[in-house]
């Protein structure tokens, strides 16, 4: 009979892992060998991970123990084993950013974000998979595979994009938390459609240095955790800032668009997502209209200057000769950004700059602005079969977080708590431009008021 070890986390999360830590009720290697027990038992199937580095992991691990031991502590995350996306280079791991091309001179060396892990006394893992130079959102990729969403076993379903196996790897507790990043929702949506908090920052908050640039001036790193309280520790420890703190939930005050972010919602969505407004409202916040029509900009923006970037990134020449080996989805995408002239790419960044200015301005009296983060729940991969489903699918799951990235703003998705048969869908919360400790002080005040999310049953997901 296969045995499933207990995830090292269970249901305190960061904060009671410390505590165990501490207590000599668990170490470092104890806590890797479960989690690399995990992947070896679940990501056959989920397909998560894109590299596992067990040995190198362990061998951290017994070095976090041992200096524990001698009595250095390195804080909140001293021998907490994570993952990385494959966007990141991390020193001894291959970086594919989810192709097959060489992309080894465009990396670079180890940076910053992974260095802070490092300090922090954190094991990693290994590397998650990525869709392919992070051009798409369904989380589907042909270059490097598709992981699976952990919320059903019977029928596979969507992980979002980016950020897939990140997502994946947090749901189905093959890591405590794990790093992605986002530039037009690869943190949010793989977030909510795994039913786990996503955490997209302001551009500058953790530095892009070491990872494979899509578009260097909306590329974001961001945090994929089991609740919001975990994505302030971690963030505290990465950043030297102090811990975020929840807001009272009766002093929130929430913008709630007008336009453009609650149209064409799924019943189920629109029903939790007005549910959890309730709640909040029902709880002392206050939630008041507001106008948002610049949010619809990101239909003519992202299409162009994202293609545009990565074929700059790649030089025009390694692109053309590797095209024929790319994901055929994310190829077509690149292609298009050929055809972007200087005058187009220098209009829309000229439009971009004037909206940021008049949308910063519509933050006032508010804490932030709440949508919800996608218009469907997680879809089956088998929705991608029809090319013209797939289409208005992709550009579904990008409408309300897209927006956030035109802005410059920070943004958490909040996952709801699950009824019975339901799957995953995530609450966001779009905060001012620099206000990133500030979205997490909210989203922990929304998440005492609505509770945090169920784990899935990977039974079925055993190999």
């Amino acid at each position: 009979m296969v045995v499933l070890e207990d995830d090292p986390l269970g249901q305190g999360g960061l904060s009671d892992f410390a505590r165990r830590f501490r207590a000599g009720e668990i170490s470092s290697e104890q806590a890797t060998r479960a989690y690399l027990s995990r992947i070896e038992l679940l990501d056959p199937r989920l397909g998560a991970f894109q590299h596992v580095a067990a040995e190198q992991a362990l061998e951290t691990a017994r070095a976090i123990d041992a200096l524990y031991s001698a009595g250095t502590d390195l804080g909140p995350l001293m021998g907490v084993p994570v993952a990385v996306k494959d966007l990141f280079v991390v020193k001894g791991m291959p970086t594919t950013a989810g192709t097959k091309m060489n992309i080894d001179d465009i990396a670079g060396p180890e940076g910053p974000l992974v260095k802070s892990l490092r300090q922090a006394g954190c094991v990693i893992l290994g590397k998650t998979k990525t869709v392919e130079f992070a051009l798409g959102i369904t989380g589907v990729s042909s270059a490097q595979g598709t992981p699976i969403n952990p919320w059903d076993a019977q029928t596979p379903r969507l992980p979002g994009g980016s950020s897939s196996g990140s997502g994946v790897a947090v749901a189905a507790a093959l890591c405590a938390f794990a790093i992605g990043s986002d530039t037009g929702g690869s943190v949010r949506v793989p977030a909510a459609f795994n039913g786990i908090f996503g955490f997209k920052t302001t551009p500058g908050f953790f530095s892009t240095v070491g990872a494979f640039p899509l578009a260097p001036h909306l590329d974001t790193p961001g945090l994929l955790t089991r609740s919001a309280r975990d994505a302030a520790i971690a963030v505290a420890a990465l950043t030297g800032e102090m811990e975020a703190r929840p807001l009272p939930v009766e002093a929130l005050r929430l913008g709630v668009p007008q336009e453009y972010f609650f149209d064409n919602l799924d019943p189920v969505v629109e029903a939790q997502i007005r549910g959890a407004m309730e709640a909040l409202s029902a709880a002392g916040s206050r939630l008041r209209p507001v106008s948002v029509p610049e949010a619809s900009e990101r239909e003519r923006y992202f299409p162009a200057v994202l293609p545009a970037c990565l074929v700059a990134t790649l030089g025009r020449d390694r692109f053309l000769a590797g095209r024929d080996h790319m994901d055929p989805i994310v190829a077509k995408r690149a292609t298009s950004g050929l055809d972007v002239t200087a005058a187009d790419y220098l209009t829309l960044e000229a439009k971009r700059t004037k909206s940021r200015q008049s949308v910063s301005e519509k933050f006032v009296g508010f804490d932030g602005w709440v949508t919800p983060t996608t218009a469907t729940p997680p879809p089956s991969v088998a929705d991608l079969d029809d090319e013209q489903k797939a289409l208005e699918l992709a550009l579904g799951m990008t409408r309300n977080t897209q927006p956030a990235n035109y802005f410059a703003c920070p943004a958490v998705s909040v996952p709801l708590p699950q009824k019975p048969g339901n799957l995953p869908i995530g609450l966001q919360i779009i905060c001012p431009e620099g206000a990133d400790l500030e979205a997490l002080s909210i989203a922990l005040a929304i998440e005492d008021v609505l509770g945090t999310s169920e784990a899935p049953d990977l039974t079925n997901f055993l190999s």
